[in-house]
């Protein structure tokens, strides 16, 4: 079956470009120039990965990784003409898989695509509902619950979650933490990890003072408990 991607670009001259790109790659590439029609494709569509422009009219970029996230299963590549650093890290902290900056080569678009859908298609491979202790950690619905109360978290939040109670026991350092989370390094990111961690665990543990899920290992980093 043909990996299923949709394009979301208001450049049509680029969108164009991209389209018959990877269809001659192989791919079946639908095309949005909008992010109200890209949000009605992708529900009824439902593409493997969405190549998502940040700036589009009608619908933010931003809104629509956001929604997709909520809605869609898929993987998500973020396009945008901006560098800086700090929009790259909203773009992933809104649940984006990647992230591409204009200029890029079409070639490198298309080994963007497979290795965010051989990550996406790891993780149906993997067992989508995880409990540990109290918790019951749905992948595919992006859900977490504690004795059947929903708790909420941010993209950001649920990934770390995933990482550390997908190997209990197992101690992280700061930066291993931030890769197998995030899936890449950024610099400077991992000064937020810290934060993140706190607001997680208040979310998380009865008793946040004394965690029973996410705990610190002092010097090294941080583990999620092996006793639960």
């Amino acid at each position: 079956m043909k990996t299923k991607v949709l394009i979301v670009e208001d450049e049509k001259q680029m969108l164009d470009s991209m389209k018959q790109y990877l269809e001659q790659e192989g791919i079946q590439v639908q095309t949005a120039m909008d992010g109200l029609e890209a949000m009605h494709i992708a529900q009824t569509a439902n593409p493997d990965v969405v190549v998502l422009d940040w700036m589009l009219p009608g619908k933010s970029g931003i809104e629509v990784c956001r929604e997709l996230r909520q809605t869609v299963n898929c993987g998500i590549i973020m396009v945008t003409a901006k560098s800086e650093e700090s929009d790259k890290i909203i773009g992933l902290e809104l649940g984006a898989d990647d992230y591409m900056t204009k200029p890029f080569s079409l070639r490198e678009l298309t080994s963007r695509i497979h290795a965010v859908l051989r990550r996406v298609q790891t993780k149906h491979d993997e067992n989508d509902v995880m409990q540990r202790g109290n918790l019951i950690i749905d992948q595919a619905r992006y859900l977490v619950t504690r004795e059947g109360e929903i708790i909420t978290l941010t993209p950001t939040e649920f990934k770390l979650l995933i990482a550390l109670a997908s190997r209990p026991g197992v101690v992280y350092s700061r930066l291993q933490l931030m890769r197998a989370a995030m899936g890449e390094e950024l610099i400077n990111y991992e000064r937020t990890l810290d934060s993140h961690i706190s607001k997680l665990r208040k979310k998380l543990e009865p008793d946040p003072g004394n965690p029973q899920y996410i705990q610190t290992v002092y010097g090294f980093g941080y583990r999620f408990g092996d006793a639960l």
